[in-house]
C-alpha cells in the first residue's frame, strides 16, 4: 500500500523534479518505509511506498525490460503470482517478485486494457514513454483513490488532495456546487473533489492523456440484470465459497496481518474465514466506547473466543476536539460520517500491532443490509396506490411533531410516509439526505444559492438509478449504493483512516467476483419482509453464532448527538455562529441558530446536519484560509 503522485506537461515544459518530491512528502505516511521518482523531460512520478509484498525487490518505480514502462502503484494485485506465471511463459523478463511489475508488462501485451487482468485495489500511474503516453486507472470498486486536475495542458495527480495541493498553480477556491452536494450527502461525490477544478478519477477508470488530450474510459460494471437460478442450498454454498476465496486472497502478505471485528455479521464471517484458512491463530482487533449503546465489544469477544483469535481490545474516551483537525487535513475535503472517529482510533491502535488488516466493509453493499431497503421496497408497494392517497398521507406526516431520537417509531413513520408521494430515486434520495432540498433553501444565503448550478444535488441519485442494471427496487438501491455511498463514504473512510497510520485496509466482501455473484442472486433473497441480508444470513449458518446472525444491526458510530448536546455544545456554537463562519455567506445566521437551538432542546434529528456544518467550516479553514495565507506571506 503506498501513495502516488506525478506529472505530465506538454511539450516544452518540463516537469519539476522539486515538485514531485514535495507531493512525495505530503504522502509519507501512507508510504512510510522508502520513496521512489522517474523524471523525464515532461513526465514525472513519485510513490511512497509501505513494504507489505515483496520486501527486498519491490520498491517502485518499476520498469519494464528496456526502461520504455514506468509504473507507480498504490495497492495490491492479489493474482500477481498467476500474471507472472503466464508472462514469464511468453518471454517476459522479470526482475522482482513482486505484484507492480506485472503491470508494466500486461501494458506492454494489452495496452490500456491491462486493467481488465488485474484482481485487486490499485490506483496506478504508467507512462509510456515511447507513445509519451500517461495511464492512470482505478480499480473496479474504487478501493484506492486517485485524484487529478488538468490546467493548460498539464495533468497533475495524487493519491490525496493535500499532496496535490503541494502545486501552487492549483488555485485553493472551494467549489460551492460540491459544497452543496456534501451538504446533502455528507460526503462529496465523485467525480468532484471540494476544490474547484480538481476531479476523483471514478472507479473502474482509466485516464489515458496523449497529446495534450484525456481520454476517460470505464471498463467494468455490476450487472444486476442477469439473475441465477438455483435452489437455496446451493446460492448459500456459492456465498461460502466466493467469501473463502476473497479472504484467502487477502491473507497473502510478507508482513504480520489481522482483523478488525466489531461483531457485526460482516467482520465476524471475515474473521471466520481467516480462521478456517490460517494455520496460526488469527489476530483480531476491537474498539469499545463508554457509552454503552455504542459499544459492541462484548458482541467482538463472542466471536474471537468462538474462532479462538488472538484478540486486542481498546476501550478508549474519544476526544473529537482533539481528532478531527488530524481527520480534516488527512481527507482533505469535507467529510461529515463521525464514523471516522472511531475509525481513525482503531486504526492507529492496531498499527501497534500488524501491517494490514481485513474488515467487513462491502456486505450491506451486496447483500442489502440497510434499513432503507426495506423501506424503498415497502414505498415501491405502496406506489399502486392512488396519488392523491399516497399524497395525503405524505402531508399529514410532514405535521408529525419530531420524534426525539432519530431512530424512534415516530420519526421512522415520518420518513416513509413523508416519502410516498416520491418515486424510487426520490425516496432512495430523501433517506440518505442529510439536508434535503428544503432543509438546503432554507439554510442557503440567496448569494450562495446563486452560485450553485441548476442541477440539484438529487440529480445524481437519478441518474445513478437510471444506470443501474435490475428491475427491482432492492437491486437498483444497491447498484446506486455501490456507485456513491460506498466509494465516497465507507470506503474512503477506512482508507483515509487506515493510511493515516501506514496500515494496509483489504475487504473481502469487495471482491469484484463476489460482488457480482451477490449482484446475481435474486432480489428476494436478500430482502425478505423486514429482514435483511436474508441469503447471506442464511449462507452463514452454523458457521457465525445464531447470537450474532439475529441481532439488530448496530453500526459503527460515536454518540454524537449526546456529545452536541453536552461537552461539545459550546464548541459547536462557537465554530457556527463565529463571525468569520458567518461571513463566508454561504448560510442564513438565523437557521443556523435554529438548527442549533433546536437540537439543544432535544431533537435529535439535527445531530448530522450540525456535525456536517462544523466539518465544512473546520476544512474551510484548514485548506482554504490557512493555505490562502500562507501564500500572502510568502509573497509579502
Amino acid at each position: 500500500m503506498c501513495g502516488i503522485v506525478g506529472q505530465l506537461c506538454p511539450p516544452g515544459r518540463r516537469v519539476d523534479p522539486q515538485l514531485v518530491a514535495r507531493m512525495c512528502a505530503g504522502l509519507e505516511h501512507r508510504g512510510p518505509d522508502s520513496r521512489g521518482m522517474h523524471h523525464d523531460a515532461r513526465a514525472g512520478l513519485g510513490i511512497q511506498r509501505l513494504r507489505v509484498i515483496d520486501l527486498s525487490t519491490g520498491d517502485q518505480p518499476i520498469y519494464n525490460e528496456d526502461g520504455s514502462v514506468v509504473v507507480v502503484l498504490n495497492g495490491e494485485i492479489y493474482n500477481y503470482r498467476e500474471l507472472r506465471q503466464e508472462l514469464l511463459a511468453r518471454g517476459h523478463v522479470l526482475k522482482t517478485q513482486g505484484d507492480t511489475e506485472v503491470i508494466a508488462h500486461l501494458y506492454e501485451d494489452h495496452g490500456a486494457d491491462c486493467v481488465r487482468r488485474l484482481h485487486g485495489m490499485f490506483a496506478f500511474a504508467l507512462w509510456d514513454r515511447r507513445r509519451e503516453q500517461l495511464l492512470l486507472a482505478r480499480d473496479r470498486v474504487g478501493k484506492k483513490p486517485l485524484l487529478y486536475t488538468i490546467r493548460d495542458g498539464t495533468l497533475t495527480f495524487a493519491s490525496e488532495l493535500q499532496a496535490l495541493l503541494q502545486d501552487d498553480e492549483i488555485p485553493r477556491e472551494a467549489d460551492p456546487v460540491a459544497l452543496d452536494r456534501f451538504l446533502a450527502f455528507g460526503y462529496v461525490p465523485t467525480p468532484l473533489t471540494a476544490i474547484r477544478g480538481v476531479r476523483k478519477l471514478p472507479p473502474a477508470h482509466t485516464l489515458v492523456m496523449r497529446g495534450g488530450r484525456a481520454e476517460l474510459n470505464r471498463y467494468w460494471q455490476l450487472d444486476h440484470g442477469r439473475k441465477l437460478d438455483a435452489p437455496v442450498e446451493e446460492l448459500c454454498e456459492r456465498v461460502r465459497d466466493a467469501l473463502r476465496a476473497a479472504t484467502r486472497r487477502r491473507m497473502i502478505s510478507d508482513v504480520p496481518l489481522g482483523a478488525f471485528l466489531s461483531g457485526g455479521i460482516d467482520s465476524s464471517a471475515v474473521v471466520a474465514a481467516m480462521a478456517e484458512a490460517s494455520p496460526e491463530p488469527v489476530r483480531t482487533f476491537s474498539i469499545g466506547f463508554d457509552h454503552q449503546r455504542f459499544d459492541e465489544l462484548p458482541h467482538a469477544r463472542l466471536i474471537a473466543e468462538r474462532f479462538g483469535t488472538v484478540h486486542e481490545e481498546f476501550q478508549v474516551r474519544a476526544d473529537a476536539i482533539e481528532v478531527v483537525p488530524r481527520i480534516i487535513r488527512h481527507y482533505g475535503e469535507p467529510f461529515a460520517d463521525s464514523s471516522a472517529i472511531p475509525s481513525f482510533y482503531l486504526a492507529e491502535m492496531t498499527r501497534r500491532h500488524v501491517t494490514v488488516a481485513l474488515n467487513g466493509d462491502g456486505g450491506d453493499e451486496s447483500f442489502a443490509g440497510y434499513t432503507r431497503y426495506v423501506a424503498n421496497a415497502v414505498g415501491g408497494r405502496l406506489e399502486r396506490f392512488p396519488a392523491p392517497l399516497r399524497h395525503g398521507l405524505a402531508a399529514l406526516a410532514a405535521r408529525v411533531p419530531d420524534g426525539g431520537d432519530i431512530g424512534s417509531m415516530r420519526n421512522k413513520f415520518r420518513r416513509l410516509a413523508g416519502s410516498l408521494a416520491l418515486d424510487g430515486p426520490g425516496r432512495y434520495a430523501r433517506y440518505v439526505s442529510w439536508f434535503d432540498a428544503p432543509s438546503r433553501a432554507a439554510l442557503y444565503t440567496p448569494e450562495f444559492a446563486e452560485t450553485l448550478d441548476a442541477a440539484p444535488a438529487e440529480r445524481m441519485i437519478e441518474e445513478a438509478w437510471a444506470a443501474a442494471s435490475g428491475d427491482s427496487v432492492v437491486d437498483r438501491m444497491l447498484a446506486v449504493d455501490v456507485s456513491t455511498y460506498l466509494v465516497d463514504d465507507l470506503i474512503a473512510k477506512i482508507d483515509i483512516a487506515t493510511m493515516a497510520h501506514a496500515l494496509e485496509a483489504r475487504s473481502p466482501f469487495l471482491d469484484h467476483e463476489l460482488m457480482q455473484l451477490a449482484a446475481s442472486i435474486p432480489a428476494d433473497l436478500k430482502v425478505r419482509g423486514r429482514e435483511k441480508k436474508w441469503i447471506l444470513r442464511q449462507a452463514l449458518r452454523g458457521w457465525v453464532p445464531d447470537e450474532i446472525l439475529d441481532r439488530p444491526k448496530q453500526g459503527f458510530s460515536v454518540p454524537l448527538s449526546t456529545w452536541l448536546r453536552t461537552e461539545l455544545r459550546s464548541w459547536a456554537h462557537e465554530v457556527l455562529l463565529d463571525r468569520a463562519t458567518l461571513a463566508r455567506g454561504y448560510f442564513d445566521q438565523a437557521e443556523v441558530r435554529r438548527l442549533l437551538d433546536r437540537h439543544a432542546g432535544g431533537a435529535d434529528g439535527d445531530a448530522k446536519r450540525i456535525w456536517s456544518l462544523l466539518m465544512l467550516e473546520l476544512w474551510q479553514r484548514e485548506f482554504i484560509d490557512a493555505r490562502s495565507a500562507a501564500r500572502l506571506a510568502a509573497v509579502a
